[in-house]
């Protein structure tokens, strides 16, 4: 049998909405659950067995353990190289079970030593079935209280200090109910969000991977909010993304949809430069925005409500007045430009190559 399991679940679980069943399953075989980022928030991100994100920017406790692991159960996972990194060096001494709904995923990528094809509800389902009915219940074994350790070293601290993307994440969270949905743009923010936001009730954190367009957010949770009217919903965005749908600022406050927008505000296509900055010797060539445009006054302009904050008390104060605000609010963060996501794993290498 396996000492070292874990469980890998990515969007597949979300369609399926598998939710309890991965749950029961984890604690049944007392298994780590890591996550792709389209699978961010299928397990309540403060549960003793989550391990965050994998992949090109996961959490470092989930990417040691998964390239540890000596036996992966995944669920609704693609394998794309955002979440294995060099395929060819992808956790080498584990056996993967891989349950996808959709034949073409299995062995796709990477090789399967049991492929399932089942809806990922129906299949986790018939696992608790059959491990209940043989009266299996795993006890906490050295690989648990291992992880337990990794995670220890790796727990964010408590949001203090400098206005930061990081910080202002972070305050975010302790900030907004479980219930509140939170969207995110595409680029730092989204892998900050990833990286520090914590989802706590599954499906309330909603991203575009895969294709990862840019200014999906901001209408992301103008839906979000028609849906769920009376539950929070903030688009966690960058200044660059933003702007690709900040038109719909008109549609918020025509249609009277008010949702809250932080906008991380490194005056940059962050993203592109961080790149720039890491892996062509900063040779920098159309990321910077130079603080175009005044985000606070564009929102007025609109209808809306436009703040700048300058400091994490006072991101504070305004994030608890915003979502309770009646119309549309913009809040301006200005953080450092050269604010990087860290962890990072350089593209065509390993998981175990992260820089941090």
């Amino acid at each position: 049998g396996s000492e070292r399991p874990v469980i890998l679940a990515g969007g597949g679980v979300h369609w399926s909405k598998a939710y309890g069943e991965l749950l029961t399953l984890a604690e049944l075989l007392m298994a780590p659950v890591a996550t792709t980022f389209m699978g961010k928030g299928v397990i309540p991100e403060n549960h003793p067995l989550a391990l965050g994100c994998v992949g090109m920017h996961g959490r470092v406790e989930a990417n040691k353990a998964i390239m540890a692991s000596d036996a992966i159960l995944a669920v609704g996972v693609r394998f794309s190289d955002r979440t294995t990194g060099k395929v060819d060096e992808f956790c080498h001494d584990a056996k993967i079970i891989h349950i996808d709904i959709d034949p073409s995923e299995i062995r796709k990528n990477v090789p399967v030593h049991l492929p399932i094809v089942a809806d990922a509800k129906y299949a986790l389902k018939a696992i608790i079935d059959e491990l209940i009915r043989r009266g299996f219940k795993r006890e906490k074994s050295d690989w648990i209280r291992r992880i337990e350790m990794l995670k220890k070293e790796c727990e964010d601290s408590e949001p203090g200090g400098d206005l930061t993307a990081v910080n202002a994440i972070k305050l975010l969270r302790k900030v907004l109910p479980e219930k509140a949905i939170v969207t995110t743009e595409v680029g730092q923010n989204q892998m900050w969000a990833s990286l520090h936001f914590r989802v706590l009730k599954p499906g309330t954190f909603i991203s575009s991977g895969g294709l990862g367009t840019m200014g999906f957010g901001f209408p992301a949770a103008l839906g979000a909010k028609v849906a769920v009217p009376d539950v929070p919903v903030v688009d966690i965005a960058g200044d660059g993304s933003f702007l690709m749908t900040e038109q719909d600022l008109a549609t918020s406050v025509v249609e009277d949809i008010p949702v809250t927008v932080m906008v991380l505000n490194n005056s940059s296509l962050g993203m592109v430069a961080q790149w720039q900055r890491f892996f062509f010797g900063r040779r920098y060539s159309h990321t910077d925005l130079k603080g175009v445009p005044d985000f606070a006054r564009l929102a007025e302009a609109f209808g809306a409500r436009g703040v700048r904050v300058g400091s994490l008390n006072e991101l504070e104060q305004v994030l608890r007045e915003a979502v309770k605000s009646d119309v549309t609010v913009v809040i301006d963060v200005p953080i450092p430009k050269e604010e990087d996501v860290l962890p990072i794993v350089p593209p065509g290498r390993s998981l175990k190559d992260m820089i941090c």
